[in-house]
């Protein structure tokens, strides 16, 4: 692998402490112990401003997000479980990364993204289910290993410590997965990135 790879973790949300956050935290960990850099963008620690297309400057918080992710080789999404779907705070976030559509690549063209989730139930995999629909649309690729922490209460403490072994096995292990499969994007030309895809579309014409 030519290079330090760079991956970036955004996420958690407004609480002082926040669940999401320190799954968000873990899996980083785990990227980190494959040898990757890490970057965390804290929505709370972010303070970004509501996107408005008709006033789309980015300021000083909304740079740093969109050229971070831009310039990242993997990213990790992680929110709570807000009424069924993701926080308002994820999904202001990701609005802004809009602005990478003028860019060449554009938006998040081939960036490999691992998708966690927090729910207080059991019912975490309908935010999953929501980021998938926001990494196709930024032409990102979700890794399909995914973490939707249910019952998130008993994984961490009030500290947001976790406390349940097995569950950060699996946000250790999505970490390293988003390295490894991002290690393979970086190392491929994109035109092979292109005859794959041609290929699928050709299975798919012939199904």
């Amino acid at each position: 692998m030519a290079g330090t790879l760079k991956v970036v973790g955004l996420g958690g949300s407004l609480a002082r402490i926040s669940r999401s956050r320190a799954a968000l935290r873990k899996v980083l960990d785990g990227a980190e112990a494959t040898g990757a850099d890490t970057e965390l963008l804290d929505l709370r620690e972010l303070g970004l401003p509501m996107y408005n297309p008709d006033d789309d400057e980015p300021g000083e918080s909304a740079t740093r997000l969109i050229e971070s992710c831009y310039a990242a080789d993997g990213l990790v999404w992680s929110s709570p479980l807000y009424q069924g779907t993701i926080s308002g705070a994820l999904k202001n976030a990701l609005d802004w990364l809009h602005l990478l559509g003028s860019r060449e690549p554009s938006y998040l063209h081939d960036k490999v993204i691992g998708l966690i989730s927090a729910a207080g139930g059991t019912q975490g995999l309908q935010a999953i289910n929501t980021m998938e629909f926001a990494t196709r649309a930024l032409r990102g690729w979700a890794v399909p290993y995914v973490v939707p922490v249910a019952s998130a209460a008993r994984v961490f403490d009030a500290e947001g410590r976790i406390q349940d072994q097995a569950v950060e096995f699996q946000l250790e292990t999505l970490g390293r997965e988003v390295v490894r499969v991002a290690e393979r994007f970086v190392t491929h030309e994109p035109a092979d990135h292109a005859a794959e895809c041609q290929r699928a579309a050709e299975r798919v014409a012939a199904a």
